[in-house]
């Protein structure tokens, strides 16, 4: 009877992390297809645009390893159901937003809100299943991003076509604050606590403000450094705090008794190649979610509606497998579905770097199905065997840390994008000004958006054969007990000094 009321209960925490998860899934589809519609009514350029989604990916990547120690010492069902709230505070903001500015801006207080929904989510799945099924837990939250991403384009495009894209932010607002009241109903602090940490531990603060800095500036000078250029004084700065932050970072993480997060978990080489597959993976992934939308729309022409079914295969195959990557994976080994993946999404860049101004779409539309395919292959086995490496005290903060690789790594590549197709529209005479794209009458601007593409992917491609590397060389977790904590000094109950 025991055992089966904590089955039902696995179940039960499931359905809650997987409403806020999808919530938060939702938000990035729903918004990259309200995009252009945004930057035709704010008259943004591709740099401008770019901002609406990297504020938000720039203050996740910011504040989430914080948070994922957070979620540790103060508990998940307080810090989960409030990060939701947020979100939808944010969503209700955005939805009144009268300018770009306040537009960002309530980006930041959304991205607030789904970081410490991140924080929390796969590490309370990790914890409410055993380690025989981790991969399948893992496997069906990567099923529930997929279904995520599959109804956003979808969703988003009709509400765009038929109410605006403030009614995009309406729906989110009601989403995450529905979300929040659920989690806070079903969700047990007792079941979902980590174990091993002691009564009295102290939060980092210096190595949360020191990694914010770093992470911060690091993304924020990428995103810039295009526009002001990267000699510039402000750039150089930039980096030069970057870099003297991380330093600091890194050796205030060695030796302080309580750390925010245990580099000495980069000693273990599964845990160091896995996730240089995942940083690998999602920077080579990164384009194709941004840049797709403006080309369906602004080059070939296609309604939000329209372009939501259009990519509507990619996100519908992640879904499916992912629903049995992580499962088999428990089975058979991470290494020939990550392997298979990353080989899957190479091959679709590839394609989308061939992609022209009249390109039908049947050749579009598998492509982007290939890469939902390897997507959905590679992403829960990587992350199984992330969570593997690290004893359970720690995954608060290590699933927030696989997280911020991700986003760390989209943000980079959002970067790299926009640094390549802005130089190579302004190198032809134009104005990266995308409302112009579709009405320019000589087709030139859309000719220059697709070169600009086609080097942008094939920058980023190169990285996930890179990732195929790290694959090969992660080797299959031990699916017994987790690893033992590293042994450290104790923990001080004063302030970390």
């Amino acid at each position: 009877m025991a055992g089966a009321a904590i089955d039902n209960y696995k179940w039960k925490a499931f359905v809650a992390v997987a409403a806020g998860l999808f919530i938060t899934v939702l938000d990035f589809g729903m918004v990259g297809v309200a995009l252009p519609t945004i930057a035709r009514d704010f008259k943004l350029t591709l740099f401008g645009a770019s901002w609406v989604s990297l504020a938000s990916a720039l203050t996740i990547s910011a504040v989430l390893l914080p948070f994922g120690r957070v979620a540790d010492l103060a508990g998940r069902r307080s810090t989960y159901a409030a990060g939701l709230a947020v979100f939808g505070g944010g969503a209700i903001l955005a939805a009144f937003s009268p300018s770009i500015a306040m537009l960002v801006l309530a980006r930041i207080v959304m991205a607030v809100g789904s970081a410490l929904v991140m924080a929390n989510g796969m590490a309370i799945v990790t914890l409410v299943f055993p380690p025989t099924e981790r991969g399948k837990g893992l496997g069906l939250i990567t099923t529930m991003v997929g279904v995520g991403a599959v109804t956003g384009p979808i969703l988003g495009g009709g509400l765009v076509d038929s109410l605006g894209w403030r009614a995009v932010f309406w729906l989110m607002a009601a989403g995450g604050v529905g979300s929040a009241v659920l989690a806070y109903w079903i969700l047990i602090e007792s079941r979902i606590s980590s174990p091993g940490i002691k009564r009295g531990t102290r939060y980092d603060w210096a190595g949360a403000l020191l990694s914010a800095i770093a992470l911060s500036l690091l993304i924020l000078v990428m995103t810039t450094g295009g526009k002001i250029g990267w000699l510039s004084p402000l750039s150089i700065a930039g980096l030069a705090i970057t870099v003297v932050a991380a330093f600091g970072f890194v050796r205030w993480e060695l030796k302080v008794a309580s750390p925010m997060f245990d580099l000495r978990a980069f000693n273990n080489p599964q845990f160091s190649w896995a996730n240089a597959t995942r940083f690998c993976g999602f920077l080579g992934g990164s384009a194709t979610w941004f840049l797709m939308p403006f080309y369906l729309q602004e080059v070939l022409g296609y309604q939000p509606r329209t372009m939501g079914w259009i990519m509507f295969p990619g996100a519908l195959f992640m879904a499916v497998t992912g629903t049995f990557s992580g499962r088999l994976s428990d089975r058979f080994g991470v290494r020939p579905f990550t392997v298979t993946g990353l080989s899957l999404t190479a091959l679709a860049g590839l394609v989308f770097a061939s992609l022209d101004t009249a390109t039908p779409l049947w050749i579009v539309m598998p492509a982007l199905a290939i890469n939902g395919i390897g997507m959905g292959l590679w992403m829960a086995p990587n992350m199984s065997a992330s969570i593997a490496a690290v004893p359970p005290s720690s995954y608060g903060v290590v699933t927030a840390f696989l997280n911020l690789v991700r986003n760390t790594a989209t943000v980079v590549g959002i970067a790299i994008a926009t640094a390549v197709v802005s130089g190579i529209i302004a190198s032809r005479g134009y104005v990266s000004d995308l409302s112009q794209i579709g009405t320019d009458p000589t087709g030139g601007m859309a000719a220059a958006f697709v070169v600009g593409s086609r080097v942008a992917y094939l920058a980023l491609v190169a990285f996930s054969f890179i990732g195929l590397v790290g694959a090969l060389k992660t080797r299959d977790p031990d699916r017994g007990e987790a690893p033992a904590a590293v042994v450290r000094a104790p923990a001080p109950t004063g302030l970390s000094r």
